[in-house]
């Protein structure tokens, strides 16, 4: 069975640039696998530790694969059974195969200024047609062109990560909770200043202000004995 599902997103903030799910394979995607795609590739904005590379389990025989390049994020599902290796030379020509396609539309680096002002989801659906062609190529793992593909790489996947669907999320949302306890601290602290100041002016205003206040009197006191 081929990739069933494949992303292509910026990596800044997750927005989906183009997506496709094999037609002939489409009832063994569902919505939630599709949630848990953007789920993860979200998780990845913004964040600098995470690995270039990884494959995620499902709680069904199936698993994610990501791989991260030029600011951009490749993912795919396919079955916990199809060669991992294949699964990541599928990413790379889809890669290949993607920056070709922008350098041919925008030039090089007029490709960057593209992804990176496209406010629309989904803005580069037209290279869904080339997915569906490069995918064709890897639908047999067993076939002669898939395995010579594999015996003539020499990418080492045993250092890949691999990780659960739900502990990668689960990451997500503890991120997602630092951002928050980050606004709420800078609140605070903007909070805590504007109180400092209120009791700093108060403060001034206990010394200094009953030396003002006799001073005035003083000066009254006077006016009134010499001009009055």
């Amino acid at each position: 069975m081929p990739p069933l599902l494949t992303f292509v997103a910026r990596l800044s903030d997750g927005l989906p640039l183009v997506a496709n799910t094999a037609p002939d394979f489409s009832q063994g995607v569902t919505q939630e696998h599709k949630t848990q795609a953007k789920d993860i590739i979200r998780g990845l904005s913004g964040t600098t530790s995470s690995s270039a590379k990884m494959s995620i389990d499902t709680t069904a025989n199936l698993i994610f694969h990501y791989s991260v390049r030029d600011s951009l994020c490749y993912l795919t599902l396919t079955e916990k059974s199809y060669p991992k290796r294949l699964a990541f030379l599928y990413l790379e020509e889809i890669a290949d195969a993607f920056l070709e396609s922008l350098a041919h539309d925008h030039g090089d680096p007029g490709w960057r200024d593209a992804i990176a002002t496209t406010a629309r989801p989904y803005a580069f659906i037209k290279f869904d047609l080339i997915i569906q062609r490069r995918r064709k190529d890897f639908v047999d793992p067993t076939s002669r062109q898939n395995t010579t593909k594999l015996n003539a790489d020499l990418a080492d996947i045993q250092s890949i990560m691999r990780k659960n669907i739900n502990e990668v999320l689960n990451r997500g949302e503890k991120l997602e909770n630092v951002s928050s306890i980050s606004n709420n601290l800078v609140a605070e602290s903007k909070k805590f200043k504007w109180g400092a100041k209120k009791l700093t002016w108060q403060a001034m205003m206990n010394q200094y202000g009953p030396i003002g206040a006799a001073g005035v009197f003083v000066v009254f006191v006077l006016y009134m004995k010499f001009f009055w």
